[in-house]
């Protein structure tokens, strides 16, 4: 009979400290809605939000820098704010924020005045040039510095993203602020052998070129070259003559390994 009161106890007092835990986090996330945990003094209350919001905040700011220059500072801490309210995140750790972030904004944001037409799109690129950063990945070794990418097997650097977009995100800015998509805009961005990000301005060929280069492990760059004229229908000679340049560059860059 003992050991089933202390049973019962112990289960009311962790009910209880899940009930005050969950009225903190409802708390935290939205103070303005949500009542404040009892017993606890508003200095301190006020000190937990205020770090709470701070860390999150000084993330998703320092993650995309570009998007907060757009937004007005209430606007800019209206959509934090939702965030920490609406989103729930699925990684504990801070610097997964930006992704969580992403997630939201492509996921569980409903656009609103404030937000610019190519918000999801800026965000996707600024996070993956943070992505690219912080990455433990490394570039495989070159196997020498004079191979011809004509001969050798060319393949995507594991830290190169061959992206598309409708806008023009790598030129948005505060004194560049597109309302409608444009033709469609082709970029790789990778981290090179100096771990400096950089993109690169692709047209759609040369787009195309570089997914023909992810995963190859067989096929030499002359062969993908005529794949690529294949594809295109135009002229093998043509596109072997403008290929061998683009297949350097890409190589010089740390976009394309050799092997």
């Amino acid at each position: 009979m003992g050991s089933q009161r202390a049973r019962t106890s112990v289960w009311v007092a962790v009910a209880d400290l899940r009930t005050s835990q969950l009225t903190m986090a409802r708390y935290l996330r939205n103070p303005e809605t949500s009542p404040a945990p009892e017993g606890v003094e508003p200095r301190r209350l006020q000190i937990y939000q205020d770090l709470i919001y701070n860390n999150i905040e000084g993330f998703i700011s320092s993650g995309f820098p570009v998007l907060r220059s757009l937004y007005s500072k209430p606007a800019w801490h209206a959509l934090v704010r939702q965030f920490i309210d609406d989103h729930r995140c699925h990684s504990p750790y801070f610097l997964e924020i930006s992704q969580e972030f992403l997630q939201f904004l492509l996921e569980g944001h409903n656009p609103g005045p404030d937000d610019p037409p190519f918000i999801t799109e800026l965000a996707h690129y600024e996070w993956v040039e943070l992505a690219l950063m912080v990455s433990s990945v490394e570039i495989p070794k070159a196997i020498s510095d004079d191979a011809d990418p004509l001969t050798a097997i060319p393949r995507l650097s594991p830290l190169a993203w061959v992206l598309a977009y409708q806008f023009p995100v790598q030129m948005i800015g505060p004194d560049y602020q597109p309302a409608e998509p444009e033709a469609p805009v082709y970029l790789v961005v990778y981290r090179n052998r100096d771990d400096a990000v950089q993109f690169m301005a692709l047209n759609a060929a040369t787009a195309r070129l570089l997914e023909l280069t992810r995963e190859n492990a067989t096929v030499p760059g002359a062969e993908l070259l005529v794949q690529l004229a294949t594809e295109l229908g135009v002229d093998a000679a043509v596109v072997q003559q403008f290929g061998a340049r683009q297949l350097t560059e890409f190589v010089d860059s740390s976009i394309l390994t050799l092997s």
